[in-house]
């Protein structure tokens, strides 16, 4: 039971609460309630993610780039670690500052492949063989990141780890990550965000409570307080 309790500890400690706290101080994670907010698949929310606002705001970036490197030398090591390939296109800055501080080589994968040029799928130089890192900015299904990542094992390089900013924890996202063998570091979670949005007042705990029935399930919520008109 200790020993369970002292590795609970040391997540929590990851999933920080000080990288939710910078998300919402500069607006990156917002709530919206009546009306909620609509999404590209039409389905309704009240919490709203968007990392790339970090990018505007250098102390900021500055910070949530620290966690990231730090996370990543305390969880995965560098010795690990040949490259980094950062999702297009929200994870692409994300993964060139990072990069950047590690010293490291970066590709980054395209949705699809290009129907122009070369017809590449993955942008820059990956040696065969690689370790690559993946690095998310925010995952709710994980359809995006696993992209990613069976797009640099089709090339014959490896992939173990995805560390995101931010995750939903979705039970479709933990299902995809699970099936294709890769495990998630996110530097922190929708419910460490939530719970930082109550204690510091951005929310209340009616609202907090609405927010968790959300993330528990998407697709009920939004049947609940109504689809979007296409």
């Amino acid at each position: 039971m200790k020993s369970k309790k002292v590795a609970k500890k040391k997540k929590d400690k990851n999933n920080s609460s000080p990288v939710a706290k910078h998300l919402l101080n500069v607006k990156s994670v917002t709530f919206q309630f009546n009306p909620p907010y609509t999404f590209t698949s039409g389905l309704k929310g009240p919490m709203y993610i968007d990392n790339r606002i970090v990018l505007s705001y250098p102390k900021v970036r500055k910070a949530v780039v620290d966690h990231y490197v730090k996370v990543i030398k305390k969880e995965i090591g560098l010795k690990n670690i040949d490259y980094i390939s950062a999702t297009a296109t929200a994870a692409i800055p994300q993964g060139a500052l990072v990069a950047e501080q590690l010293r490291l080589p970066m590709v980054y994968v395209r949705p699809s492949t290009k129907s122009y040029g070369k017809g590449q799928k993955v942008e820059g130089y990956l040696k065969k063989g690689s370790r690559v890192l993946v690095i998310e900015d925010h995952i709710s299904t994980a359809a995006s990141v696993i992209n990613n990542v069976l797009t640099i094992r089709a090339l014959g390089s490896k992939v173990k780890h995805v560390i995101t900013t931010t995750t939903l924890e979705t039970k479709r996202a933990k299902d995809l990550l699970k099936k294709n063998k890769v495990k998630l570091i996110p530097l922190t979670t929708g419910r460490l965000i939530i719970e930082e949005g109550l204690k510091n007042g951005y929310i209340s705990r009616e609202e907090r409570d609405i927010v968790l029935e959300w993330i528990k399930s998407p697709e009920k919520w939004s049947q609940k307080y109504g689809r979007s008109k296409s």
